[in-house]
């Protein structure tokens, strides 16, 4: 059985793909916004090993996320799925000075990814529309650009990709992968979104605890573990690098060696 340390898992698809790993006999660690989400966590998911806290959003705070995972000892996987979705009107600034969108679904995840105890496995939850994400990288903090939402969520979804080929590309051992799950009647997704909420969360589930051949790789992109194409710029190195330099610009957090 594995070890699993699942962000945003308080409701949604990191929910369900905890309460699915449970009932598979895996040791799951929740995370919640703050303490009531992390009550309401652990309510719905009964059998967790237990929840750490902490907003995304802000740089500080996401690294005492990590402390927390790491205290709680090593992990076979990481699933990053917390995320917000793209409503926003109008640029919402963080207390980093950094778009709420960016903060949350991208940088979150990288600093995560640098700080906490390296697993074997990493799986990234990116969606469809990262083919619509700007790979120029320009203006990460939408200071220069008109704020449009759509574009502010799939760029991050890029960068979701990005991130999981570049731990692929740097990390030989681990398996690093990133996944759609479908348009699906989440909170985020909406009541009318057309694609299966069942099947949406057993790709990462799968990803994070399978031992199918098809599940031991790294750097491939899935959709209902189904490989999937993804936006090119995704698996180019100059990009991932790119990518990378700029998170370390605004994060102060290194990529490990």
């Amino acid at each position: 059985m594995s070890r699993i340390f699942i962000t945003g898992s308080a409701d949604g698809l990191g929910q369900m793909a905890a309460q699915l790993l449970v009932k598979d006999g895996h040791q799951v660690v929740l995370h919640a916004r703050n303490g009531n989400r992390a009550k309401e966590a652990l309510a719905a998911v009964p059998g967790a090993e237990t929840v750490v806290t902490g907003d995304l959003s802000g740089i500080a705070e996401t690294i005492k996320v990590a402390e927390q995972v790491n205290k709680l000892g090593t992990f076979d996987a990481v699933i990053h799925n917390a995320a917000v979705g793209y409503q926003e009107t109008k640029r919402i600034e963080t207390a980093d000075g950094l778009p709420h969108v960016f903060a949350i679904n991208s940088l979150a995840p990288y600093i995560l990814t640098c700080l906490i105890n390296k697993p074997k496995r990493l799986v990234y939850i990116s969606s469809g529309l990262h083919k619509d994400g700007d790979a120029t990288l320009r203006d990460l903090e939408w200071n220069i650009r008109s704020w449009n939402g759509y574009m502010a969520y799939a760029d991050s979804k890029l960068h979701n990709v990005i991130l999981a080929f570049y731990a692929a590309r740097q990390w030989p051992d681990v398996y690093s992968n990133a996944l759609e799950p479908g348009w699906v009647a989440t909170k985020m997704g909406g009541p009318s979104a057309p694609d299966s909420l069942t099947e949406a969360p057993k790709t990462q589930v799968w990803l994070a605890a399978g031992n199918e051949p098809e599940v031991l790789v790294s750097g491939k992109y899935f959709y209902h573990k189904k490989l999937r194409s993804v936006h090119p710029a995704a698996a180019d190195p100059q990009v991932q690098d790119r990518f990378i330099t700029e998170c370390e610009r605004l994060s102060g957090v290194k990529f490990p060696a």
